[in-house]
């Protein structure tokens, strides 16, 4: 079984997606390594501040960290070998390196995405649809955010 081994730096919690604001870089990785398990991947996580110990016996975690300082983290080890160091690395880069395919972008058929045609004889999509607008006085402040336009 493929091994991928994150060593994050300090954060205040085990994925640092907590708190009033939130890293998106974080959350993206967060989800590709929760992607990567359910490919059968085993992946272990380590925050500097909470597992200080999974660092120091880690021999090429300790000599980045002896070297670099924090700005080697995060480290990215797949079945042992350093992959990245300094950067959270891709979903399609984690995916390499694990062995798994990653999966296409996903692309929604459409004829004219949600705010108009694609072509003169088509008709728009109507503003107060819920896509470009809120459709009704009571959304929430959320759902009007989601917008596409």
């Amino acid at each position: 079984m493929i091994s991928v081994r994150v060593f994050d730096p300090a954060m205040c919690c085990s994925t640092g997606i907590c708190g009033p604001s939130v890293d998106p870089q974080l959350a993206r990785f967060a989800a590709d390594l929760d992607w990567l398990k359910s490919q059968g991947v085993a992946v272990e996580r380590f925050n500097l501040s909470q597992q200080p110990a999974a660092f120091a016996d880690d021999a090429a975690v300790k000599t980045a960290l002896e070297t670099k300082g924090e700005a080697g983290l995060p480290l990215v080890k797949v079945n042992g070998e350093v992959k990245s160091s300094g950067t959270y690395p891709s979903r399609d880069e984690l995916a390499g390196w694990a062995g798994v395919r990653a999966p296409a972008p996903e692309v929604k058929a459409s004829s004219g995405g949600c705010c108009g045609p694609s072509t003169k004889s088509e008709e728009p999509a109507p503003k107060a649809a819920g896509c470009c607008g809120p459709a009704s006085k009571s959304e929430s402040a959320a759902e009007k955010k989601s917008g596409c336009c």
